[in-house]
C-alpha cells in the first residue's frame, strides 16, 4: 500500500460514488492508473462493497439502542443459536462478541420505544439462548463515522503485485543456484 492507495481509499471514503476521471483528479494519477489501482483494492478485499448510508431519522427510526446480553449457557451450539437469532433481526445494525461482563453487544435501531420494548421483551429475553439483557438508549449521538483511520498506512512499505513478487523469487532462485 503506497501514498496513491492511501489517497485513493481516503477519497472513496469521502464519496464512494466518484467516478474513476474525478476519483483519478483528486489523487493525482491516469484515469487508467486509477482504474488498475482501485480495481486492485477491490480483489484484494480492501474495497469490501459500495453503498448508500441512509439516514436512520428521516425513515422513522428514532431510537437507537445498544443491548448488552449475556448468554444463557457458553457452548458453541447456543452462540450459534444466538447469531442465528440476530441475523434474522433487521431491527439488529451491528453484533460483536465480548470479553468482560456480557458475551454481545448489539445496537439496534427503531422506531420508538414501543418497538424496542418489544425487540427486548418479546423476541430477545425468550430466546433459549439468552440469559440476560442490559439496554442502553441513544440520548444523543456525538459521533458517527463509516471511516477508517489511514494514517498507519501513510508510511507503509509500497504494495506490490503477487506476481511481481514470484517473479522476485524466481529470479533469487536462479542467481542463487
Amino acid at each position: 500500500m503506497d501514498d496513491f492507495d492511501v489517497k485513493l481509499l481516503n477519497a472513496l471514503q469521502d464519496d464512494g460514488r466518484l467516478t474513476n476521471y474525478d476519483l483519478a483528479e483528486r489523487v493525482g494519477l491516469s484515469a487508467s492508473q486509477c482504474s488498475r489501482r482501485r480495481s486492485a483494492l477491490e480483489d484484494d478485499g480492501v474495497i469490501g462493497s459500495y453503498h448508500a448510508a441512509l439516514s436512520p431519522q428521516a425513515l422513522g427510526l428514532d431510537v437507537i439502542a445498544f443491548v448488552q446480553v449475556t448468554l444463557a449457557t457458553h457452548s458453541p451450539d447456543n452462540s450459534k443459536r444466538f447469531a442465528k437469532l440476530i441475523d434474522g433481526l433487521e431491527e439488529v445494525q451491528e453484533a460483536y462478541s465480548l470479553t468482560g461482563e456480557a458475551d454481545y453487544l448489539v445496537k439496534i435501531a427503531v422506531s420508538d420505544l414501543k418497538a424496542l420494548s418489544h425487540v427486548l421483551n418479546d423476541v430477545f429475553l425468550p430466546h433459549e439462548s439468552v440469559a440476560h439483557l442490559r439496554s442502553s438508549i441513544v440520548l444523543d449521538r456525538l459521533k458517527q463515522t463509516m471511516r477508517l483511520p489511514l494514517g498507519h498506512l501513510a508510511n507503509a512499505a509500497p504494495r506490490t503485485n503477487p506476481a511481481s513478487k514470484r517473479k522476485t523469487r524466481r529470479a533469487r532462485r536462479s542467481t542463487a543456484g
